[in-house]
């Protein structure tokens, strides 16, 4: 059991939780986390022990991690379409990062439950008026009125009916046939002959198209083989609100583990990882499997302290870091880390997350990211790795299936003019389809680079 005799789902409750919302009625809230905690769970024990067996097969270079989806879901965009989009981008990458790499890729969507957003101020002031800053759909609205920015206890509710939705449309993608490796491969071959960057990656299409020919001249079926016709997909998120994480935390009956059910994975973000605080003290105790933002500020006795804190067994693929770091900072801070971690043996995957590091703000005032500033991050993560000999375990990217026009770069050539086209993002900028399978491609070329020099070293 991963909790002590000291933890229950309540202990947090003695902590400070960082980034936690000001409810304005206590008891409203007590009423909805009495409600949640008696609705059937998301997502189940045995799904979670399944993703954390996939994790230690990356962290052991065995596999790669692929966790992808929106900054911040919202409320207003849940339909069919739109969810069956982004998972279509996310099995297109997995496509390509298996194929240059060799291992299988675990996916992992930031879907399903990811509605809340930490904040840089409780507060957000316009023209004098000073408000509740909007901290996602799961706690209050966007729109900059007094109403809609007071939190609400009974979006929990709401958050907890629209991922049973989410989630009830992923199984049936994932397992119906939408999933099928010859449709997966299709889309990317349509990607490749239509985008003018998608051009430089014909040799990689061209490859898997081969591979295909080849399975089928075996005898293949490659529609009716179940393990080339659907795929396993896990939800993850920030666990934020914690009344939320709370009311959706069960007992496992075949273990007597508890389990946040609320998702496969949760991770603690880069404002939420004091040693002493709520987050870490909740999280320790579930047996999900957990992810770690990593930013410039953490020093190494901290990440030490927080590995033994929430991986006090030392098991593989119970905690995924997630290195968020910015272009310039990589080589810098990443390496003491890895290599400190590495000396003490921990168990542990490092994957990158190149988008947070690299945000600003463009003249007309959008939030906007630079590809190439990404791309840059995740070829200096690669880099790390191979200079110390350890295994880059995966990639963590915000990401839409929708055309928006929120990152600049990529292979439409986005430039500042182009924000306004179609800027749809609640929160920070994604990646679009494009820019997504871009990115994919590009990360290929690192991921074979990283086989071949593993492959070498073993010699």
């Amino acid at each position: 059991m991963i909790g002590s005799t000291s933890w229950d789902p309540k202990s947090w409750r003695r902590h400070t939780a960082a980034q936690s919302p000001l409810w304005p009625d206590l008891e409203h809230l007590s009423r909805v986390e009495d409600e949640l905690s008696v609705k059937p769970p998301l997502v189940f024990a045995g799904e979670a022990r399944r993703l954390t067996q996939q994790l230690a097969h990356a962290a052991h270079g065995k596999a790669f991690l692929l966790q992808a989806g929106d900054c911040a879901e919202s409320f207003t965009d849940s339909s069919a379409d739109a969810i069956r989009d982004k998972l279509k981008i996310i099995l297109q990458m997995a496509v390509a990062l298996t194929y240059a790499s060799g291992v299988p890729v675990v996916k992992v969507g930031r879907i399903a439950g990811q509605f809340a957003k930490p904040r840089s101020d409780n507060y957000e002031e316009r023209d004098g008026v000073r408000l509740d800053a909007f901290r996602g759909h799961i706690v209050n609205d966007e729109a900059f009125t007094e109403s809609s920015r007071r939190p609400n206890p009974d979006r929990l509710i709401e958050a907890y009916h629209q991922s049973v939705a989410t989630l009830n449309l992923l199984r049936a993608f994932t397992t119906g046939g939408f999933a099928a490796l010859t449709r997966v491969h299709a889309w990317n071959q349509e990607f490749v002959t239509n985008s003018p960057q998608g051009k430089r990656y014909e040799v990689l299409a061209d490859e898997i198209d081969r591979a295909l020919a080849f399975m089928r001249a075996c005898g293949v079926d490659l529609d009716q083989d179940h393990g080339l016709s659907s795929v396993d997909f896990f939800t993850s998120h920030e666990a934020l609100i914690l009344p939320y994480e709370q009311a959706l935390t069960r007992r496992d009956s075949l273990t007597g583990d508890w389990y946040d059910c609320s998702a496969h994975m949760l991770w603690i973000g880069d404002r939420t990882r004091q040693i002493d605080g709520a987050h870490v003290e909740f999280l320790r105790g579930v047996s999900n499997p957990l992810g770690l933002k990593i930013g410039p500020s953490t020093s190494v006795e901290d990440l030490r302290r927080l590995t033994s804190i929430l991986n006090p067994d030392n098991v593989p693929g119970r905690l995924t870091l997630i290195s968020r770091m910015g272009r310039d900072r990589v080589s810098e801070m990443l390496s003491p880390l890895v290599e400190a971690l590495r000396r003490d043996g921990a168990e542990v995957l490092w994957t990158c997350d190149p988008m947070h590091g690299n945000t600003f703000k463009a003249r007309g005032g959008q939030k906007t990211r630079r590809f190439d500033d990404v791309l840059t991050e995740v070829a200096q993560f690669f880099a790390v790795h191979q200079s110390l000999g350890t295994w880059p375990s995966g990639l963590h990217v915000e990401l839409t299936g929708d055309n928006v026009t929120e990152c600049l770069g990529g292979g439409d050539q986005l430039v500042e003019d182009d924000l306004d086209i179609n800027y749809t993002s609640i929160c920070d900028p994604r990646l679009n389809a494009s820019q997504s399978l871009d990115m994919a491609f590009h990360v290929s070329e690192f991921l074979q680079s990283a086989v071949t020099s593993r492959g070498a070293r073993s010699l």
